[in-house]
Parts: C-alpha cells; structure tokens; sequence
C-alpha cells in the first residue's frame, strides 16, 4: 500500500502554508449554480461572452475585453441554457432546453431549442419551432450543422414528419425556415461544407442493425459505408478542412483506445488510425461551425490535445506541463488562435477562466468568486487493486486535516460508461470542507480508460462493478485512512443505483446511503426504454448489452435490483428526485421509496419541483445538498 503512504507524507507537506481562511464555508456556497460559466470569445477577440448567475438572476452577459464595457445582456431565468458561441461579431448562438408539454403528446418532455442574437439590434429569433413546417412530436431543435455561405443562415435537422429527418435552412435575421434536402426515416445527421451543399448523411435502421453512410455525389446518395451492429460503435464527428472527408472515431486495435480516423467521401477509404495513443482516447474532436475540425481531445483525468497548427500545439502543451497539478481546458478560441481562453482547475484552482495571449494569461472571471485558492481541496489521482488483480483508477478529494481513520463519502459516478475528473466537483468538494475523505472510484466499465476495461463492466451491473465500489472503501479501511463506521454512499443516475446497491448488497459496509435521480428497478427500466423507443431500437439493444450482456433473464434482473432486496438494507436510505426527470423517471424512487416505507427501514423521500436529471437549477440543487448535509449529520452523528 505504498501508493496510499504517499499521500500522507505528499499532503502534510502541501498544507504547511494554509491558514484561517480555510474555515468552513457556508453551504451556499458550494450549492449555488456557477458564478460565471460558458464563456466564449468573438472571432477577432474583442469581445467575450458567458453565462452569469447570482441567486435568482441568470443572464448571458457580453463585454468588449478592451475597456470591459457591457454590450448586451440577455435574461436567461425561464430557459435551461446548455450552449453558447458566436458566429461573428455581432451574432450569437445561444442553445437552451426547456421542460414543456407536447400537443398530442402525453406528459412533459425536454425540448432543446437554438437562438440567434444580434447584439447590435438587440434582437432575438428562434430558429426552429414546432409547427412552423417542424413536426409537433420532436425534442431536439437545436442542433447546427453548418453555416450558410452568405453567413445569414444556418443548417439545422429536424423531423419534418413521421418519416422524414430532413435538413432545414434556417435564417438568423427573421423566423425562416425552408427545408434544403429531405431526408428519411433512418436518416440521424448530416454534413456540409462552407459552399451551401451537402456531403454526407449518417443512418441506422433499427429493423435491420444497419450503420451506414451515404454521400451526395453527382447529385444522388451513394452508400460508403455499412457496418451491421446492434448499437452504433463508431462516431463520425466532423469534416477535414479540405471538405473530402469524414473524421470518425473508432477503437484501435491495436491499442484498444479510441483513435481518430479519415474516410473518403469519393469511395469510403478509411486511413490508418493518424491520432492514436496507447493510454488514452481520443474523446472529442474541436470544430468550427460547420464541424471542420482544427484538433482532438484526449481522455484522462486531466485533458490533454493534439492541435493540428503544431506551432499552438507545442504552445498548449507547454503550458500544460507547466501546470502539472492543474487542469487546463481549452474552452473557446479565435479562428488563428491568436486568443485561447482556458478554464483552469485542480491545485488552488476553483474553476478560473483565462484569456491566453501574447505569452500571458489575463483572468477573466472565476466559477466560484467567494471561494479562495487555499480553500480548494486536492484532488488526487491513484489506483488500486480490485479484488481480482484488476487495476482501478481512483481520486481522492482531501480534506484539510491529518489523513488517518476519517469519515468517507463513496460517490460513484454516473454512465456507467463516464468518468471523472480533476476538477472543481461541488460535492466532493462540499464534502472535503465538512471533514470527509472523498473517494470516487472509476470500476470497470468506466469510459476513458480504454475498450477491455469498458467492457470488462459489460453485464457486470450489482456485480463486478458494485465489488469495485466495495473494494475502494475496505482497502482505504485496511490502510487505517476510512473509518469502518463512518462511511457513506451517495450517487447520481447510475451513481444513484450504486449507493442503493451498496445499502442492500453490502449493507454492513456503509452507515447511509444518497440515491440522486437513480434506478431502483432494472426491469422497469427496460420496459421504459423499450416503451419509449421500441423493441428493435439500437438505444435498447446498447442498455441490454450493458447491464446484462444481452440475455434478459427475469430472474437476473431482479437479482441486480436493489428494490427487490429492500428488506436487506439496514441503514437510512434518502431518495431525492427530480420531478420531471426524463433520463430517468421519478417514479423509480417513488416505488424504491414504498417498498422501504413498507419494509419498516428508515427512508426519506424529497422531489425537487420541476427538477431534471442533472440539478441543474439552482434551487434544486441547494435543496438536495442541505438535505444531504443534515441527513449524513443524522446518521452519521458528523457535524
């Protein structure tokens, strides 16, 4: 366990210098929404804009860097935004969703939608809407794909009946919308260039298992790619700048890890893996608005990139390794990179943006004003050994105090196919202030840490992947740095039905448990994807794979499903849920909630009004983290 004595003799050295400001802050302010958040920078780097809220107020705000003179500012406090980023000067786009009903539809759904703005009008248009030649049953009406030649227009999919995904032309001056190409039923993207035409179009035919794509050549669909699958596995994210290709995202075979890689439009050749590393994915790629792509990201807890101007890529990387501690995300940049704008984590970092420029970071605003540097805990990265030999990845989030025998909070993450990251966590950081050791736990079928480990996670739901959770916490135990009797489990969505797991699988280990949005009953949750997208869909066929391998044995479900085990639980069990949570749907707690109530054991239910699956409105979120502090101080007996 040497990896574990380190951090003792690391942390007692990292906290000689801290003092009094290193009080416990009040909750407010770990619960409230960021400070300042989407911030993003003009094309010629004389303006920024960003998402701002304070309390009840939440605006997108826009200012000319030079003299920091407000230009506009936008009321954002009855929408949920989720984009923003701008065409030129004066235009932005801004991407909201709203939690709404549906006319012919039953019960509420999250409709996304896109804005334009001109700043100098002040002038706001939307661009898609239901029933303006937009059919009434659709949800996502903010997606763009390109960018008119004479900049007046952007390209945007929609559904324009039952069967017909079609690419509509959408103006950014006034509500006009005509459609550019029909599209069919099986149709799920398209791709354009900067000369108003179309390249390609991605589909899947569910009947069939069917992944393929077709380009327009001599005016009619070519197919230049087909892959027969039950759930797509390869990613086409953009276009190379010559406009003759297609970039997917693929795994390696030779290294397991997801590698970047052209096709050719003219006949579908697929390149040889060009960015491809033996330790991490490539997880995204940076684009343009016509998804032209400059660059990669890749996997890890702290990103790193491959820029394709070497001359920026050798800069970013410098000022990567000159942070080591840190993490360094690129979030927005001019189109000749002059101006780079960086959110930067980790050591003394509480989510703080930066302008970089001419050789020097200028400070642009902070996520988090009311919390110093000092008061940001460390976020360390280690691993341990599951109990048979696997390697897993973990972060430690450390509270300011000598590391032996503390309470813990386990908080697995969500997905399960995500990860964490360093970076400013609101809960585990809440946490660390009130004492706890925080342990985050990245078990097998975790993303970002290569295809066998995802798939070493396949079927292994309650099992495998709940061992790995258990393990974390007895080997912190065994090395005297957790208290065997103060630890507990609080998750979200998958995180969620993890701490259930572990409150009726391992019910000695933990003293309570904190399910966020999470699932109670795979069956349910089965029947619901089924219900929602039918039975030949590839989404069902991706949830079969992963919690069960494919085999649906009633028996097995019920067997992985903490609410058929509720007698085994013997700790407090808080149930919050958001109400109109459309991941997963609240009536999973509610039926959790029931059966404890039944079975006599110690619940408490909270349903956040209109809340969604994420947390994220500020109320909601407050809520949820006061409870969670008083219910950890209840049956725990930490204060």
């Amino acid at each position: 366990m040497y990896i574990f004595r380190f951090i003792v003799l690391f942390f007692t050295f990292s906290i000689a210098g801290f003092s009094a400001a290193n009080e416990a802050l009040p909750i407010e302010v770990y619960g409230a929404l960021p400070d300042v958040s989407m911030m993003v920078i003009s094309p010629s780097g004389e303006k920024i804009a960003y998402r701002r809220t304070e309390q009840d107020k939440d605006y997108m705000m826009i200012y000319n860097l030079a003299d920091n003179k407000l230009l506009g500012a936008v009321d954002l406090s009855n929408i949920k935004p989720s984009n923003l980023y701008f065409i030129d000067e004066k235009r932005l786009i801004i991407v909201v969703k709203r939690d709404t009903r549906l006319w012919g539809y039953r019960g509420r759904h999250e409709v996304s939608s896109a804005y334009s703005y001109d700043l100098e009008k002040n002038k706001m248009v939307q661009l898609l809407s239901l029933g303006f030649g937009i059919h009434d049953g659709q949800t996502q009406l903010g997606n763009i794909v390109g960018l008119s030649a004479d900049g007046e227009s952007v390209y945007m999919p929609a559904w324009t009946n039952e069967t017909s995904f079609s690419l509509m032309r959408s103006s950014l001056e006034r509500r006009k919308v005509k459609r550019f190409k029909r599209g069919s039923h099986d149709v799920r993207d398209y791709f354009v260039n900067d000369q108003d035409q179309i390249l390609a179009r991605e589909l899947y035919n569910n009947k069939q298992d069917l992944h393929s794509v077709e380009a327009l050549i001599d005016g009619k669909w070519q197919e230049i790619f087909r892959e027969k699958t039950a759930f797509p596995t390869k990613s086409f994210a953009g276009i190379t700048p010559d406009f003759n290709h297609l970039i997917m995202l693929d795994t390696d075979a030779d290294t397991g890890r997801i590698a970047y890689y052209t096709m050719q439009l003219k006949n579908g050749k697929i390149s040889n893996a060009i960015f491809s590393q033996p330790d991490k994915n490539v997880e995204s790629v940076l684009t343009d608005i016509n998804r032209v792509v400059y660059g990669v990201r890749y996997s890890g807890f702290k990103p790193s990139y491959e820029l394709f101007n070497k001359k920026t890529h050798s800069l970013v990387e410098s000022l990567i390794q000159s942070m080591p501690n840190n993490s360094l995300r690129l979030v927005d940049h001019t189109p000749d990179w002059g101006k780079m704008i960086f959110l930067i984590e980790g050591e003394h970092a509480k989510g703080d943006y930066f302008i970089y420029s001419n050789g020097k970071f200028s400070s642009v605003g902070s996520q988090r004003s009311k919390i110093a540097p000092t008061q940001v805990h460390q976020v360390y990265e280690t691993e341990f050994n599951a109990r048979d030999g696997l390697k897993i990845p973990l972060l430690l989030t450390l509270p300011h105090t000598e590391l032996k025998n503390l309470p813990a909070i386990l908080m697995p993450h969500g997905g399960p196919e995500s990860y964490d990251k360093v970076g400013f966590d609101w809960m585990a950081q809440f946490f660390a202030s009130r004492g706890f050791l925080v342990i985050q736990p990245q078990f097998r079928g975790s993303d970002g840490f290569g295809s066998d480990f995802i798939l070493k996670g396949r079927g292994e739901w309650g099992q495998k992947m709940q061992h790995d959770l258990t393990d974390a916490v007895k080997t912190l135990i065994k090395s005297d740095y957790v208290d065997a009797n103060k630890v507990c489990i609080v998750g979200a969505s998958y995180g969620g039905y993890a701490a259930l797991a572990g409150a009726a699988f391992t019910p000695n280990l933990y003293q309570c448990a904190v399910s966020i949005n999470g699932v109670a009953d795979i069956k349910q949750m089965l029947e619901d994807e089924e219900n929602d997208f039918g039975s030949d869909h590839w989404v069902l066929s991706y949830w079969q794979e992963n919690i069960t391998k494919g085999k649906i044995d009633k028996k097995h479900l019920e067997a992985i499903s903490p609410i058929t085990h509720v007698n085994n639980i013997q700790i407090p069990v808080l149930l919050i849920h958001g109400e109109y949570d459309k991941v997963v749907p609240i009536r999973q707690s509610k039926n959790m909630y029931e059966e404890l109530q039944d079975a006599g054991k110690q619940v408490k239910f909270i349903e956040l009004n209109e809340g969604d699956h994420y947390l994220s409105n500020g109320i909601n979120r407050m809520e949820a983290l006061k409870a969670i502090d008083t219910f950890i101080i209840n049956s725990m007996g930490t204060d």
